[in-house]
C-alpha cells in the first residue's frame, strides 16, 4: 500500500491528518505529516522527511503531498522525490488527501494522475441556489 506524507507549513499537515481521523473514525496507516515551522533549517526538515518516508513506505512507493508549490515545504518535498517510487503533488487539500487514502493500492503514477484530476474537480464556485438547496432547514420560530 502506498504511503502518504504531507509536507506543509505548520500546522496544516497535522490538521489534515486529524481530519482523516474524523472522516474514517481512526488514523489511517502509513500516513504522516511533516509540519515545517518558520525559521526551521530546511536541511533538518528534509532529514525528518526522509525518516518519515522510511516509516510509511512498505516498498510499494509513496506520494508526498505539499501545500504551496515553490514554498519551502514544496522545495523540501521535491528533494524527497525518487523516480518511479516517490512522487510529489503540490496543492494538497482535504478532498485530495481523502482520495489518496482511498486509492493507494493502485500504482504510484496512476494514483498521482488520479489526484491531479480530482484536485481540478474538487475546487468549484457554489451558487447561492445550490447552497440553499443543500442547506438544512432553518429552525422554526414559535
Amino acid at each position: 500500500m502506498i504511503g502518504i506524507l504531507v509536507v506543509s507549513h505548520e500546522p496544516f499537515g497535522s490538521a489534515l491528518i486529524r481530519c482523516t481521523r474524523h472522516v474514517f473514525g481512526r488514523l489511517p496507516p502509513q500516513l504522516a505529516a511533516l509540519d515545517v515551522v518558520p525559521d526551521e533549517n530546511p536541511e533538518t526538515a528534509l532529514n525528518c522527511g526522509r525518516e518519515l518516508l522510511v516509516r510509511i513506505n512498505d516498498g510499494s512507493g509513496a506520494v508526498v503531498l505539499t501545500d504551496v508549490y515553490g514554498a519551502t515545504p514544496s522545495r523540501i518535498a521535491t528533494q524527497l522525490a525518487v523516480p518511479d517510487r516517490v512522487r510529489v503533488v503540490a496543492g494538497v487539500n482535504l478532498p485530495m488527501l481523502l482520495k489518496a487514502l482511498q486509492n493507494r493500492r493502485m500504482p504510484v503514477d496512476e494514483l498521482v494522475e488520479s489526484l491531479l484530476d480530482s484536485g481540478r474537480r474538487s475546487i468549484r464556485a457554489v451558487d447561492a441556489d445550490e447552497s440553499a438547496a443543500s442547506a438544512p432547514p432553518a429552525p422554526r420560530t414559535p
